[in-house]
Order: C-alpha cells, then structure tokens, then sequence
C-alpha cells in the first residue's frame, strides 16, 4: 500500500470528548431533578504509581462530566477480608450509585471475591460474573468499560461485525473475553487466542477484525495484518507502545486505533457514562 492508502486513524479521543459532554449534560439534568449528583467510588489498594495517576485522572473527569468522585484509598497491607467488607459497604451506601476497584489489587488479595463485592447495580466498570452474564445475554446491565468503548468506535466508524472473522488476542476476564462476547452479539464470528494459541499469526491473517489485548508490547505485527482489516490495539505497555505493531500495521489496515488515543480515553468515557446511567436507576429517574 502506499502512504496514501495507509489506515485512517480511529480517533477515541474525539469521541470520548463527545461521550463526556453529553454524560455532563445528562448528570447536570439528573442533579437539577433530584437535587443529587452522581457519585463514583474509586478504591485504591496501595500506591501503584501508575493506578495511582490512573485515578487522579478519572477522578480529573468526574468533575469535569458533573460526577462527585469518593476516593478510598487502602493499605498495600489491606486483605481479602478487609477489602471486601470496604466494597459492600460501598454498595449498601445509598450516597454511592457507581464503584470502581482499580486493579491490579496485589497478589495476596483474591481480586474475583473484591469483583464480586461490588452490587451488580454499581458495578459500573462491568467487572463482576453478574454484569458478564447480562452482557453475554444481551440484558440491561454494565459492560465491561473497555471492551464497551471498543464497540462504541467501531460503531462511530461504521464498522459493522455481522458476518465477518473477528480475532481476540488476550482472554482476561475484563477485556479479552467480555469483547469477544459482545462482538459475538453483533454477529461476528469470534476466535479468540492466547498464549497457547498454535501459529498465533495464521489466525490473525484470518481477520476481518482483529482486537489486541495481551499485553505484549507489538506483539501483532504488520505482516500478519489482512489487506483492509479493521485493528483495534487494546494494549499499552511502557512508552507508549500497544500490542500491534502500529508502524508495519497502518500499511495494511483499513481503520487502526492509535496508542495512546485509542481505545484508553474510550474506557474512561464509558466508565463515566454509564455511573450517571447508574445513578439515574437509582433515584428512579
């Protein structure tokens, strides 16, 4: 291909700006009939610098989208037990109507029996086995907020999955299976593979679609990308890298999310918007 064939960029930030804007409108319509804000609870176990300034930043866009922001941070010391109890207290705050657990939560912590602290009606980031099942079978409930940002852009650039071969890279319980399950519902048909994947690059040269999400940095790579196949790279890894090799990709792609301002804003948008969807369930709005 040439320069000017290259892939068109799939701007998330654009449309996670747009997302946000009208999520603020909706929260300030919400506030002005009830007279209370949405809230989001964010829970911190540790001082990961990078969750740490993960935070900070969702906590930066509440306030901008009209949401109050509950920071609880806890102890790197912090158990299983202790956390847990923290979440459903959260849950049965009525002054609450979203939580968020910022993961990863350290070794010593079962992460699944935190998840499932969290009241499906709050689970905002879509992390808990209620909001899987209810996504997977197409019910009112919380996407995974990645995975939901990532369907939201192919949306934005017409990307319509009906009929074609779509290949997940990454099978984590927030991003990998939960796309693969939502890309499922738009009829695509769905590979997905991991680390144990036999001839990882012969299944990606099948795909129409193909989402990054192992978190091994340019780990796709040009060669491997189908003429004219949609990319999505789901993965950032230190310095900015994804898990596709962008430069050798946009040669053959057709559409290709850039790292950073690809999916990551998309994640955050979704996250915001869907605790003022939260919060409205709520107050019975």
């Amino acid at each position: 291909m040439t320069q000017a064939q290259a892939a068109r960029l799939m701007d998330g930030t654009a449309l996670a700006r747009r997302i946000v804007e009208d999520t603020a409108r909706q929260a300030a319509v919400l506030t002005g009939r009830t007279g209370t804000a949405p809230c989001l609870a964010t829970v911190l176990v540790g001082e990961d610098p990078a969750s740490v300034t993960y935070v900070r930043m969702k906590q930066n866009r509440c306030r901008k989208a009209g949401i109050t922001s509950r920071h609880v941070a806890l102890p790197a010391t912090t158990t299983t037990d202790e956390l847990v109890g923290t979440l459903r207290e959260l849950s049965a705050d009525p002054g609450v109507h979203g939580i968020l657990l910022q993961h990863p939560v350290g070794d010593h912590i079962d992460e699944r029996a935190a998840f499932e602290a969290i009241a499906p009606e709050k689970d905002v980031d879509g992390v808990t086995f209620a909001s899987f099942a209810t996504m997977s079978f197409g019910l009112p409930g919380f996407v995974s907020c990645t995975p939901g940002g990532i369907v939201r852009l192919l949306d934005e650039y017409g990307v319509d999955p009906a009929g074609k071969r779509a290949v997940v890279v990454g099978r984590s319980a927030i991003l990998g299976k939960p796309v693969g399950m939502l890309l499922l519902a738009r009829d695509a048909t769905v590979t997905y593979c991991h680390s144990r994947t036999r001839d990882l690059s012969a299944a990606v040269r099948e795909a129409d679609i193909v989402v990054a999400a192992v978190g091994r940095p340019r780990l796709i790579r040009g060669q491997d990308i189908k003429p004219g196949a949609v990319v999505i790279d789901a993965g950032y890894n230190p310095g900015n890298v994804g898990d596709v090799d962008f430069d050798s990709a946009v040669e053959r792609a057709s559409l290709i999310t850039p790292v950073p301002g690809g999916v990551g804003p998309m994640t955050i948008a979704t996250l915001l918007e869907q605790t003022v969807t939260a919060a409205a369930r709520q107050l019975g709005v």
